[in-house]
């Protein structure tokens, strides 16, 4: 009886670790996966601007996102993207949503930087999240290419933003807002 209970307690403890061993090694995959995406990114960040390699390399730290949306009059866009402090190297992963309200319509997919200019900007970006809001939205892309008021950079508080459209077609007014969040499940 003892020797049944003995087995049992250890089968159990061996599930158990190795339940853990699988959801480890899952996270690890999606770290991978996010961090591939934005370094994909931001090469295409870097073909597109130059200038932009070394600002973000002089920048105390920045994000970058990749996003995808769909709007029809109410629209919604989602993505994954990493925050990382260029003095200490820590790789932060962050979720992002967006929401608007408008004349609008179309689906697209885009990539989000964004370079700091303080480290306390970095930081609080990190640790509080970032809500921005927009106005008149009007962008066609393809092949990386993009029109519209988020085509160049936008400075935000201590943080320039830039986006690029890679694929879709989006267009119309609405009112804009985004999230930027810590992925829980990926830090």
């Amino acid at each position: 009886m003892k020797l049944q209970r003995l087995f049992t307690v250890a089968t159990v403890i061996l599930s158990l670790a190795a339940s853990n061993a699988l959801a480890q090694d899952e996270k690890a995959k999606k770290q991978a996966e996010v961090r591939k995406a934005t370094q994909t990114s931001l090469q295409k960040f870097f073909k597109a601007d130059p200038k932009l390699k070394d600002a973000v390399a002089k920048a105390p730290g920045y994000a970058v996102f990749t996003t995808y949306g769909i709007s029809f009059i109410f629209g919604g866009a989602g993505g994954k993207g990493v925050a990382t402090d260029n003095k200490t190297k820590k790789v932060t992963y962050m979720d992002m949503a967006q929401a608007s309200a408008g004349l609008q319509v179309g689906a697209s997919e885009s990539e989000t930087l964004i370079i700091f200019k303080t480290p306390q900007a970095l930081q609080t970006f990190i640790d509080k999240g970032w809500e921005a809001s927009g106005g008149a939205v009007a962008q066609v892309g393809a092949a990386g290419k993009s029109a519209g008021p988020d085509a160049g950079a936008q400075v935000i508080a201590d943080a320039s933003y830039y986006t690029l459209t890679k694929n879709g077609l989006q267009a119309g007014v609405a009112v804009a807002g985004t999230k930027y969040w810590k992925d829980s499940e990926l830090n």
